[in-house]
């Protein structure tokens, strides 16, 4: 009874451990994201010029937030988002394959190493610099590796306090399976990619089954059978994200899938040369007992060896690979009403915030650019003289205006989920700023129908502009049309690179317009030159003109952060 209660407490320290090393990782890789900020917002998108930039950038971001899972669900969102095509996407996840073998040499290295003494004093500074808030990511960090590195010492303890080397049960469990049989290795690996995609860590599995291997029960070709099948489920994460959005983020996430495949295929034709190659490359001989310490080694070189080759024969395939995807995953055509959805946001991608608020920033550009093609069907609507035509334009900005509403709403709502997470200083100053401009840019909308509201009703009391006033309508319009146009630039650009200035000077001279207009148009109607009604109209639309110039500084100014 005794030993039975032994084996429970146990099997809860390392269910615990396991919890705390997935609760450390996740804790790191999003300390990791936050100190970065904008800056690994961008590296995926520039440093990735061709497949070998691609593959090593994939590379060194994972090495650095100790997660392919997350270095794979930021490609396929910016594979959503527009921002990496998909030839590009493919060789950063190949880079994201091989980053991820630097978590299973750390924890070969628990095994090998004490780091009891590395941990509390990084639970020490990290604790000091959280309460120092300037730097508590990177405190947050310090918490993030030394949760993982004492989850290491509790898994080898658990390890040691299980004895299972002594255990003749789990002994002749493990021993009764036929390790020179491919049923076997398949088996396992299939156990190993299941369990992977229940428990959506990596390196989780990889942490139980270099446990098993260190106490010597496992035998080496199941334990690599494991992690081969480990490689596989780990692309369950990525393709979960990837449901529901776009066809080029679903084709990034199928060839993760699809390459890790490809790998498994070809290690399975060559599994027993391949296994004893790498054996040998760390001095340890399968047939020999008593090298159970050697064992975590031999499955981080393992796993380096694999991703290594499977990246060197497929990274000049990439092309070939695109095409496969595409063909196992057509474009649909899309409905009519499919250009009112946005174009670059999905909401099931939420799982990187920092990379979320990106997506919201170039959704809410294409938004500045929505609301520039509606004013140009309103000015078109100032020359129209055919009634179907004029009728059919004005169709086309009511449908704007409930499309402008219906932005503004959608990504309202997903910064209002993205906001609900963990974020930098930064990116919450970019959430706050984001919602005013998406605010002003439904109210441009707003101005544009009422301009074209006014046109209808200009129309509708047969009355008709002079000739001067038209041409002043036509000059006001262009500098509304120029103000829209420095917008758009300005949110599809980068800060640095624009004036805000030049949003000044062209709302300076529409205020200059609008004030000669009003004062013309006051001495016209008291010459009699045109009667009250078509005044009216005429000072309403040169309102809504200065209005919708306001607005458009209110954008720029809102992106400026001023």
């Amino acid at each position: 009874m005794e030993t039975t209660q032994d084996y429970i407490m146990v099997s809860l320290k390392l269910l615990g451990a396991l919890g705390l090393l997935i609760y450390g990782m996740k804790m790191m890789s999003e300390a990791l994201q936050k100190m970065a900020g904008p800056q690994l917002r961008h590296i995926l998108s520039r440093m990735t010029t061709n497949r070998l930039t691609g593959m090593l950038t994939g590379t060194m971001v994972t090495c650095a937030v100790q997660s392919s899972s997350a270095t794979t669900v930021m490609t396929v969102s910016f594979v959503s988002a527009g921002l990496l095509t998909l030839s590009q996407a493919i060789s950063v996840i190949m880079g994201a394959n091989i980053g991820t073998t630097l978590t299973a040499w750390i924890m070969s290295l628990g095994y090998n190493v004490d780091l009891t003494n590395m941990v509390f004093p990084a639970f020490f500074f990290g604790m000091v610099l959280i309460y120092r808030k300037r730097h508590r990511y990177v405190g947050d960090f310090l918490f993030g590796i030394a949760f993982m590195f004492l989850s290491l010492v509790m898994l080898s303890t658990a390890g040691k306090e299980m004895d299972l080397e002594h255990n003749e049960a789990v002994v002749n469990f493990f021993a009764s399976f036929d390790t020179s049989s491919h049923l076997t290795i398949l088996a396992f690996l299939a156990i190993g990619t299941l369990i992977t995609c229940i428990v959506q860590s990596s390196a989780a599995v990889m942490a139980i089954t270099i446990l098993l291997c260190s106490t010597g029960v496992l035998p080496i070709y199941l334990g690599i059978a494991l992690v081969m099948g480990e490689n596989i489920g780990t692309t369950a994460t990525a393709n979960l994200a990837a449901l529901g959005a776009n066809t080029q983020a679903r084709r990034a996430a199928l060839a993760h899938l699809l390459f890790n495949v490809f790998g498994v295929i070809w290690v399975l034709c060559v599994f027993y040369p391949f296994v004893n190659m790498v054996c040998n490359l760390v001095g340890y001989d399968p047939t020999m007992s008593g090298q159970a310490e050697r064992l975590p080694v031999v499955l981080a070189m393992f796993h380096t060896c694999f991703n290594v080759t499977n990246t060197a024969l497929l990274i000049g395939l990439i092309p070939q690979m695109e095409r496969i995807v595409c063909w196992l995953l057509s474009e649909n055509p899309q409905p009519a009403q499919e250009e009112l959805r946005l174009k670059y946001i999905e909401g099931n991608l939420m799982q990187t915030p920092e990379i979320a608020v990106l997506q919201a920033q170039k959704e809410t550009a294409h938004f500045a650019q929505r609301v520039q093609q509606m004013f140009g069907l309103v000015r078109q609507l100032l020359d129209e003289k055919d009634t179907t035509e004029f009728s059919h334009l004005f169709s086309q900005t009511e449908q704007q205006e409930d499309l402008t509403d219906r932005m503004e709403l959608e990504i309202a709502r997903f910064l209002e989920q993205v906001s609900e997470n963990h974020l930098s200083d930064e990116t919450k100053t970019k959430v706050r700023q984001m919602l005013r401009e998406v605010g002003e840019l439904e109210s441009i909308g707003d101005a544009c129908y009422n301009i074209a509201r006014t046109f209808n009703r200009q129309r509708e009391s047969g009355k008709r502009f002079t000739i001067h006033q038209h041409q002043q309508l036509v000059a006001l319009m262009s500098l509304c049309y120029d103000a829209l146009a420095q917008m758009v630039t300005v949110m599809s650009g980068h800060r640095h690179e624009h004036d805000i200035r030049e949003t000044y000077r062209i709302e300076n001279d529409i205020n200059q317009k609008r004030q000669e207009l009003k004062n013309d148009n006051i001495r016209a109607i008291n010459d009699h030159e045109y009667d009250y009604t078509i005044g009216a109209i005429y000072t309403d639309l040169v309102n809504e003109c200065e209005k919708l110039g306001d607005y458009v500084v209110n954008v720029v100014q809102a992106r400026f952060g001023k």
